[in-house]
């Protein structure tokens, strides 16, 4: 059984005891997160939602909260001694899925 799941304003298809990364979500490490927006659950019947499945949940677990790697921007302008350096490190939550249900 699998289902495709939205949050952080993108879609990830899971299935049980599966690790994945989503934009980062508040709460700290074991605590359980329940997400709501599942938009198609498969397996031996699929239910596609309109735009959500009613009822479904699909329950996880946080694994860990950390960054990712840092990435480097550079902005200049030529002829025009205009540069600008600097980087990012984007935040993330690493969820487990515990339980599918619908």
């Amino acid at each position: 059984m699998y289902a495709i799941v939205e949050t952080g304003g993108k879609q990830y298809r899971v299935a049980a005891d599966d690790l994945f990364k989503v934009e980062k979500l508040p709460g700290e490490v074991g605590a359980e997160v329940v997400l709501d927006h599942v938009l198609l659950i498969g397996g031996e019947e699929t239910k596609i939602g309109n735009p959500y499945v009613e009822g479904a949940k699909v329950k996880t677990v946080i694994v860990e909260q950390d960054k990712a790697r840092k990435i480097l921007v550079f902005h200049y302008k030529p002829k025009k001694n205009i540069r600008k350096r600097f980087g990012h490190r984007q935040p993330y939550t690493r969820l487990r899925v515990v339980a599918i249900e619908g």
